[in-house]
């Protein structure tokens, strides 16, 4: 593919005998908002170390621009890292810091001014370069350690989760300032979190990791409406799964009912995992429901209210802008469409 850069192929990588990566392969695009997503110890830091050499596969191979890189060192590759603590050099100051590698490579004074100045506008902190890095504020300093990565031009930056010491609050503003930085700079993100809202937010593409393994490779609304198994319907937003009977083609059994659905390609009375959005579980009066549940709470959750329905002992959780009362009877409707059907998938 002309546009990849970067290409893992089937790395694994094993830490005292106990194997952390298994078997991974992906290609990254130039230009792209690549995010390696999921839980802690699935083993995205480590792929994303392997990719700028700061540790080795222990099989597998790491292209870019189609030449193999295993044994190049981390400072030969066009890549440079943000990590989640700055690492930025306390007894200088920001402009010391940022032209810190463009001082090593002996740049001319006139360029770097002219670069650092460059990169400050880029992140939108003009004229702070004399400022002290300890009288920054910690969206200031992230914005700092991306201006010191970036002014070095790489092709690839590396992200591992540097919007976790933010608050909340600025945690989303900056979400939405790195995926507008990386537009404009016209590189590769490689980007790490554990963060569902985030991966969603600034993706281009999101690669679901658990225990070593890719779960699922797709854009983030591929994620989010098609979940390829429990693990991914449950990691990404919330999801009501349920066991359940594929009868036969586009029709389905589970919680006492038979659902028409959209799915095909199953053996007959094949056990799967249904898999159905919250906000996809329509409410309204018993006579018109496909199953009949009461109301055991409700939470105002700013745009939406969050309701646990039961019925037939199965807690639903269900979305909703219109309120129904605790103890009410309600029933529940769920169109074909939003009914995900999945194979069952052990993770080992």
């Amino acid at each position: 593919m002309s546009d990849e850069i970067i290409r893992l192929e089937n790395i694994s990588k094993d830490f005292n005998g106990v194997q952390v990566l298994k078997d991974i392969s992906l290609y990254i695009l130039r230009n792209e908002f690549l995010t390696l997503l999921g839980p802690s110890g699935c083993g995205k830091t480590t792929t994303l170390r392997i990719i700028g050499g700061f540790e080795c596969p222990s099989s597998g191979n790491v292209l870019f621009e189609g030449s193999r890189i295993n044994d190049l060192p981390a400072f030969k590759r066009k890549v440079n890292p943000v990590f989640q603590k700055y690492a930025l050099f306390t007894h200088m100051n920001v402009y010391e810091n940022i032209a810190f590698g463009l001082k090593i490579k002996k740049i001319s004074k006139k360029d770097i001014d002219k670069k650092v100045q460059e990169v400050l506008e880029l992140v939108n902190l003009p004229g702070i370069e004399n400022r002290s890095v300890d009288s920054l504020s910690g969206g200031q300093q992230q914005r700092v350690a991306i201006a010191r990565a970036i002014v070095n031009e790489p092709e690839v930056l590396l992200l591992d989760e540097p919007l976790g010491a933010l608050d909340l609050k600025l945690r989303k503003d900056m979400q939405i300032e790195l995926k507008n930085i990386q537009k404009r700079l016209g590189i590769t993100f490689i980007y790490v979190t554990h963060d569902q809202e985030e991966a969603l937010t600034m993706s281009d593409t999101i690669v679901v990791m658990n225990h070593g393994s890719i779960q699922q490779i797709g854009t983030p609304l591929d994620i989010y409406n098609e979940p390829k198994n429990a693990f991914v319907a449950d990691f990404i937003g919330e999801s009501n799964i349920i066991d359940g009977t594929m009868i036969e083609d586009c029709l389905i059994e589970f919680a006492g009912h038979r659902f028409e659905c959209v799915d095909k390609g199953f053996e007959r009375n094949e056990e799967v995992d249904v898999v159905i959005r919250p906000e996809d579980v329509k409410l309204g009066r018993v006579e018109e429901g496909m199953l009949e549940g009461t109301v055991q709470s409700v939470v105002f959750k700013g745009v939406h209210y969050e309701m646990i329905v039961l019925s037939n002992q199965k807690k639903w959780i269900i979305h909703s802008t219109a309120m129904e009362p605790v103890n009410s009877k309600v029933g529940i409707k769920i169109l074909p469409t939003d009914i995900h059907i999945m194979k069952k998938v052990r993770v080992q």
